[in-house]
C-alpha cells in the first residue's frame, strides 16, 4: 500500500503519516519526487486504519499495490534510480558500458584488458575471480588473487570494477576489492546470498535467473533491498528456451516491460545471451534502443586461447568498433555516451 501526498505538502504532515504507519508496526519509505511525495508501507496492513490514515493533512490518495515486491516497485519510487559505482553512476541518463574477461586469468591479462576497454569508453571492469561453471573441472577462477589484480587495474586506469560472488566467504572477500558484486544467474534465487549481498554495502548487480519471470526477479532484488540496500541493477542475460541457434534467447522485451515495473536500473549481457561474439553487436545495438540503461560486454586480448567464455567475447578492435557504432543509437534514446 502506499500513500500519495498532495503537491507541495508540509513537511510536518509528511512527517505525521510517517510516524502513524511505524506506531502501528509496520515500515516506512519515503520517495521525494520534484513535486509529489510517496510514502510505500511494508508490513501488516491490517495493523492500521487506512480511514484514519486518509483523513491526515495533505494525504492525497491511499492506493493498494497487488506486486509481492515493494522495494522495487515503481509505484512505491516513481523516479528512475541512480546507482553509484566507484566512479561512475548507472542510470537514466546516461550508458555505461561494463567490459572485461570473463575470467581474471593473469595480472597482465586483465591489465592489457583494462586499458583496451577504458580507451574505447568503458567505465567499469568487469573481471570474474569466483567461476561458477556447468563443469566442475572447469577452470573455476584465481578467487582472491584475482579481486587484487581488480584492486590494481582499477588504482591504474581509473575504472570502477565488479566481480561475481557465489559464496558468503566471496562476498567478505570482494568488499575489500571491488566497487560493486554480481549475483550470477544461477545464484538469483540464492536468498541466502542475496540477504548477505544486501547487507555488503556494496551496489549489487542481480542477472536474471536461467528460467526466471520477470515477478521472480524483482522478488529477488526485493531480499536485496530488505536488507537496506537500495543499490540494485538488473542484468537481463537471455533465459533459456527451445532454441538452440544461440546460447540463451536474448529477452529484450524485459527492458521496457521492467521500465514500466521498477525504478531499477536495466542492463543487458549480449555475450553470455547469444554466446556468440558475431551476434553481440547487434544485440548491443537493439538493448539501447529498447531502453537499457548499459551493457555489460566480454572482451579478451585472445579470444582462442581464453580459460572462459571465449567464443562469445570480443576482440580489442571489435570491441571499439562496436563502442563507435553505439553513440547514433544513444542519441536517439537521449542517453549520453562518449
Amino acid at each position: 500500500m502506499i500513500v500519495v501526498m498532495k503537491p507541495g505538502a508540509a513537511e510536518e504532515n509528511i512527517r505525521a503519516v510517517v510516524t502513524y504507519i511505524e506506531q502501528n508496526g509496520l515500515t516506512a519509505h519515503l520517495s521525494k519526487g520534484e513535486e509529489v511525495t510517496i510514502i510505500g508501507m511494508v508490513g501488516d496492513k491490517s495493523r492500521l486504519s487506512t480511514e484514519n490514515l486518509a483523513i491526515y493533512k495533505d494525504v492525497d490518495r491511499i492506493l493498494p499495490v497487488t506486486e509481492s515486491y515493494k522495494l522495487s516497485n515503481k509505484k512505491f519510487h516513481p523516479d528512475s534510480s541512480v546507482v553509484k559505482v566507484g566512479n561512475t553512476v548507472i542510470g537514466p541518463d546516461n550508458l555505461t558500458i561494463m567490459a572485461g574477461p570473463c575470467a581474471v586469468e593473469t595480472r597482465e591479462q586483465l591489465f592489457a584488458i583494462a586499458h583496451a576497454v577504458k580507451k574505447a569508453g568503458a567505465t567499469i571492469l568487469r573481471g570474474g575471480a569466483y567461476k561458477p561453471r556447468t563443469s566442475p573441472y572447469s577452470f573455476q577462477g584465481l578467487e582472491e588473487e584475482g579481486l587484487r589484480y581488480m584492486q590494481e587495474a582499477k588504482a591504474e586506469t581509473g575504472l570502477s570494477t565488479i566481480c561475481e560472488v557465489v559464496s558468503m566467504e566471496a562476498i567478505e572477500a570482494a568488499v575489500k576489492y571491488v566497487d560493486m558484486i554480481q549475483i550470477g544467474a544461477r545464484n538469483m534465487q540464492n536468498f541466502i546470498l542475496l540477504r548477505e549481498a544486501g547487507r555488503s554495502g556494496l551496489p549489487v548487480l542481480l542477472k536474471r535467473g536461467l528460467s526466471a519471470t520477470i515477478d521472480e526477479w524483482l522478488n529477488a532484488a526485493e531480499y536485496i533491498m530488505s536488507e537496506g540496500n537500495p543499490n540494485v541493477v538488473l542484468c537481463e542475460r537471455g533465459i533459456r528456451t527451445f532454441e538452440t541457434a544461440t546460447r540463451n534467447t536474448l529477452d529484450l522485451s524485459a527492458v521496457p516491460v521492467l521500465r514500466e515495473k521498477t525504478h531499477l536500473p536495466v542492463i543487458v549481457d549480449p555475450s553470455h545471451s547469444t554466446g556468440a561474439y558475431k551476434y553481440v553487436p547487434s544485440m548491443a545495438k537493439a538493448a539501447v534502443a529498447s531502453g537499457a540503461d548499459g551493457l555489460m560486454i566480454e572482451v579478451h586480448n585472445d579470444p582462442a586461447h581464453a580459460l572462459s567464455d571465449g567464443p562469445q567475447s570480443l576482440t580489442f578492435e571489435k570491441f571499439e568498433s562496436l563502442t563507435k557504432e553505439l553513440a547514433p543509437f544513444c542519441t536517439v534514446v537521449g542517453r549520453t555516451f562518449l
